[in-house]
């Protein structure tokens, strides 16, 4: 009797490391000694139908084939394949990998062994690299055109659009009906022939990457995607199917799923003879234990499948590979079988640390080149950006383009490939990076931490589905073609030519310009005083807020004037109120640099009586009383923007496409409050010069009158200036959802917004939470054209009750709200978030309860998800056909931005508060800053600007656009250690999981702002801070 029971090691739980056993490909080890001998040929049949043949000792364990499989593909996430072939029962099983193969392959001549997907995750976006998302796909096709993948006609039809899309290219009728006619994807295709080309014509402008990815997120949710049926029956005789997944066991009748054994639920599998045996942990309403039975067709098939069981309970719930057995002195009782390489987790985290290299590979069914879609080829570049690109060293190619040494060919019938070489490629269509090729550090071969920007080019979106995580163009700050690698996160989906908001690829360290020592002598000339440096940043700030005047006044305003898509009215308040204040700033920032010129002793004057700041600054805030009537405007100039887009169409669309340009870094709304916000600014700066001058400094009364001056006009806007905020955040937001009717109404105020996992009876789903002071909204990433959240369900704050329930669940940071009409329960990342959570929504409920009645629906159609955690339905999920009507119906919807915050929450599993919003808005810093990766030695200089949440980065403060940003919600932010061996001053040190950068600043006063606004959007506000900061919002 074989059994394995489920106790994972102490050293498991806390995700120590263990090598005990080789894994596939593992970094940094090698495999298995190779025996000597015989070499025996074994074809190989690949998911593209292809076959080629391996040679391999016959006395060698089946890793070494498997090994050999994967190196000859250039895969690096192997793990989640494996190779299954007829035994000499004619059973299909699974070779061992620890086995012998002479002992599993009895006939080698005459046996095919077929490469195939072993391992299906719960996300495809778990998978980093696209030859792996390439061969999930090809699973796919085959499990479709076998039968085994079945689904109602609608998501048939619309996985081969997918299929038909990679493989021929855009829409043509004709050839669409001829390429159908020669190809059969599904049994009874011919009666979704209409179907495929309506769904076909969907999909203009998707690479052979991005259907791939989109076929994945439709399959995914199909009852039966990675099912494997094997024929039992239960106690009763009746006939029945067992299969495992990753979430446990489940029974079939039929294709119907009825019952489903969730890995927490199970303690121990084990099997006797033909009896397959799942003992249940004990219920929490019953005393004794619950052991299933089923019956088998034989005691190898029941084998079998509890082997499969044992290596998928393994893979997906255990932190490393589990250690084997000590061999019995005696006798052995029960089966040594164990599961042999490395899991999920382990895979994962070892993408994540840099355990990648892309290759080409060639797609055999496709007619088309397959553009990498993790760094697309440029297709609008001036031509000192081409200049600078022909002029770099060699870069790593993505799939469809050639290198330079020649192009990808058509691998043979069956070319052998030795065991014993790896390395060696006869075939020459999966290709590896010369080794010859490699450049220096961060120049051409896989940054490892250096991989967290976004880089900021957004001209070539076209409307695709999926998810934000691609980039058009990788820009270094040279401005020539950063190298094409990239590593994604595990929550990552590389599917849509747009900007991630968490991973891309970085600005090239070593292709920009270094700085070290040679500017110390510089600094050193520079004054010493604090004062000084408080006048630098008015300055740096000041030339950021001036180019965010362009943004408007330059770059809109001629936008606009190309095309009629603005009444004349709109321009009119907008417009004439914006050119004013640019002229004004652009003044005023010159007689800044003029004066701190002068204060640096770059000119003859004497140097004492202008080493001060407030004469510049009250004369200006002065001046700035007159503009008065134009800043009163900007809160009438953002309601009629917003008005008028909802009222047009064609304005709708002209925005959205001027917000996709690469100098409108944030949403647009967000510049027509900037000046507001620039008031805010110079009041925290005259703040802090008024406290470090004494009362007997020359300039300390100059500043005191300028702080008198601009308190003042703060005050007056400061209402206006709420209420703007939650206005323009409303209507951010309203960009980011869909399923909702009227989101922005008098009276509304957002709260926070946030990931939390819903509890349904399919597990701890996802979810994307928006809390407004009336209701909360819970929606999910749904499969949409423009990358927007689905709205699922709302709760009426009014009569809701909040309690924590982890004890009841068992779900760590867990909670249970019950409204008046439904009942949800949700867990927290952590215990912090948690109560961030409790302390907002509670507040919510206060003020709904203080309200005259209850909040009005505002759902466009979805209605609310009443179902409790405990019926094993398909709750909170959407069905089969609502996946095609959500593409359907979005068919004109063009690409939204990906990389808003709502985007950077749900892939850092984080929240973020209006009163967060509100102190970033203070917070905002601009100047150079020295950069360094974990990994390089030198120091790169770099024009970079804090906003938003984000970092900025650009060659210098004169660049119209960003190169790149780093989003911080969820970063650390720390001071190196001795350790690091760093030995410069003024650093600090920016670090999430493996992703680790280091910036210098120039004086300590500098170092000191950089960590206290790094630190606002690095750590959220506590709430006693927005009773004092905000009011009412009512507008």
């Amino acid at each position: 009797m074989g059994e394995i029971e489920q106790r994972p090691t102490p050293g498991s739980r806390l995700g120590a490391p263990e090598n005990s056993g080789i894994s596939t490909l593992e970094r940094g080890q090698k495999p298995p000694p190779t025996p000597s001998g015989k070499l025996v040929s074994i074809k190989i049949q690949m998911l593209d139908d292809t076959q080629e043949a391996f040679e391999v000792p016959q006395r060698a364990p089946g890793k070494v084939l498997l090994d050999a499989v994967c190196n000859h593909l250039n895969l690096v996430e192997g793990d989640y394949f494996g190779l299954e072939f007829p035994d000499h029962k004619k059973i299909t099983v699974w070779l061992d990998l620890l086995k012998p193969i002479v002992k599993q392959i009895r006939r080698p001549k005459h046996v095919v062994v077929k490469f195939v997907v072993k391992f299906f995750p719960p996300d495809h976006t778990q998978l980093q690299e696209e030859l792996t998302r390439y061969l999930f796909a090809l699973q796919v096709k085959q499990d479709l055109a076998q039968g085994r993948l079945t689904c109602n006609d609608t998501s048939a039809a619309l996985l081969i659009s997918h299929i038909v899309q990679s493989e021929i290219g855009d829409f043509d009728e004709a050839l669409d009906r001829e390429h159908l006619a020669k190809n059969k994807y599904i049994p009874q295709q011919d009666a979704l022939e209409d179907k495929i080309v309506e769904f076909h014509h969907n999909h203009i402008g998707q690479t052979p990457a991005e259907s791939d990815f989109q076929l994945l997120e439709i399959a995914r949710r199909l009852e039966m995607y990675g099912i494997r049926l094997h024929p039992a029956k239960d106690r009763e005789g009746t006939k029945i199917n067992l299969a495992v997944a990753n979430t446990g066991i489940l029974v079939f009748q039929g294709f119907t799923k009825i019952n489903a054994f969730n890995w927490a639920k199970v303690r121990k599998l084990s099997f006797k003879r033909k009896r397959f045996l799942i003992k249940l942990r004990p219920d929490a309403n019953s005393a004794y234990q619950d052991t299933l039975e089923f019956l088998m067709a034989s005691r190898d098939f029941c084998k079998s499948f509890w082997k499969i069981c044992v290596e998928h309970h393994a893979f997906f719930r255990l932190f490393e590979e589990p250690k084997p057995k000590p061999k019995p002195v005696l006798f052995s009782r029960g089966s040594s079988f164990r599961f042999s390489g490395r899991t999920q987790k382990q895979v994962l985290d070892y993408v994540k640390e840099g355990g990648h290299k892309k290759v080409q590979f060639e797609r055999k069914h496709s007619k088309i080149h397959s553009i990498r879609s993790l760094a697309s080829q440029p297709t609008e570049l001036n031509s000192e950006v081409l200049e600078q690109s022909q002029q770099s060293t060699s870069l790593t190619f993505g799939e469809g383009a050639e290198s330079p040494g020649g192009q990808s060919c058509r691998r043979g019938k069956e070319p052998k490939v030795s065991a014993g070489e790896p390395g060696s490629h006869p075939s020459p269509a999966p290709r590896r990076s010369p080794a010859g090729n490699k450049q220096a550090d961060g120049a051409a071969s896989a940054p490892t931490e250096e991989e967290e920007e976004v880089v900021k080019d957004r001209t070539q979106q076209s409307s695709l589905t999926g998810s934000p995580h691609l980039s058009e163009l990788s820009v270094n700050s040279q401005g020539g073609v950063a190298p094409a690698n990239v590593t994604l996160s595990p929550n990552l989906s590389p599917d849509t030519k747009q900007a991630s908001p968490l991973i891309s690829p970085l600005l090239n360290d070593q292709a920009c310009p270094r700085t070290d020592d040679e500017d110390e002598g510089r600094r050193k000339r520079f004054p010493t005083d604090k004062a000084y440096f408080i006048a630098k940043e008015v300055s740096t700030t000041e030339r950021t807020y001036l180019k965010d005047l362009e943004v408007i006044t330059s770059w809109f305003q001629s936008t606009v004037s190309k095309e009629d898509a603005m009444p004349e009215a709109l321009k009119s308040l907008i417009f004439p109120n914006f050119e004013p204040l640019h002229k004004f700033h652009t003044n005023f920032l010159k007689e800044i640099e003029q004066r701190l010129a002068l204060w640096e002793g770059r000119s003859n004057a004497q140097i004492r009586d202008y080493q001060r700041i407030g004469d510049v600054m009250l004369k200006n805030i002065q001046g700035m009383k007159h503009l008065a009537a134009h800043l009163w405007k900007h809160s009438e100039a953002l309601e009629a923007l917003e008005n008028g887009i909802k009222s047009s169409r064609r304005l709708e669309n002209f925005c959205r496409d001027f917000e996709l340009q690469k100098v409108c870094y944030l949403p647009l709304n967000t510049f027509l409050l900037r000046p507001l916000h620039r008031l805010m600014h110079y009041k925290q700066v005259l703040e802090r010069l008024c406290k470090h001058h004494p009362p007997s400094h020359a300039d300390f009364r100059d500043c005191r009158a300028a702080l008198a001056e601009i308190t003042e006009m703060v005050a007056q806007l400061h209402g206006t200036m709420i209420k703007m905020e939650n206005f323009q955040k409303l209507h951010e937001l309203k960009k980011d959802l869909i399923g909702i009717d009227n989101l922005v109404v008098p009276g509304r105020e957002f709260i926070r917004l946030g990931s939390l996992s819903k509890l349904s009876g399919k597990g701890l789903q996802q979810r994307m939470f928006f809390l407004f002071n009336d209701v909360l909204l819970y929606t999910s990433r749904g499969l949409t054209a423009s990358n927007q959240f689905k709205v699922h369900g709302q709760l009426p704050l009014y009569g809701m009750t909040i309690e924590e329930s982890e004890d009841e669940w068992g779900v760590p940071h867990c909670l249970t709200l019950r409204g008046q009409r439904q009942s949800i329960i949700v867990a927290a990342s952590s215990r912090s978030e948690m109560e961030k959570w409790v302390e907002d929504i509670q507040m919510a409920i206060d003020l709904a309860e203080k309200s005259s009645s209850p909040a009005p629906e505002f759902l466009a159609s979805s209605p609310p998800d009443n179902k409790s955690p405990d019926e094993a339905t398909a709750a909170d999920q959407e069905s089969e056909d609502d996946l095609s009507a959500s593409r359907t119906s979005l068919e004109r919807q063009a690409p939204h931005r990906g990389n808003t915050m709502v985007h950077v929450c749900w892939h850092r599993n984080t929240s973020v508060s209006m009163v967060d919003f509100s102190i970033a808005v203070e917070n905002q810093l601009s100047g150079n800053l020295l950069r360094k990766f974990k990994n390089s030695n030198g120091w790169q200089k770099l024009w970079v600007v804090f906003t938003n949440f984000c970092l900025f980065f650009y060659k210098s403060h004169q660049d119209n656009h960003p190169l790149a940003s780093l989003p911080l919600l969820g970063y650390s932010l720390t001071i190196p250690s001795e350790s690091e061996n760093i030995q410069k001053d003024y650093v600090f040190k920016l670090h999430f999981k493996s992703h680790v950068y280091y910036f210098r600043a120039e004086s300590e006063y500098t170092f000191e702002r950089w960590m206290e606004v790094i630190r606002s959007a690095t750590s959220s506000a506590s709430r006693p801070h927005v009773l004092s900061h905000k009011e009412s919002l009512v507008y």
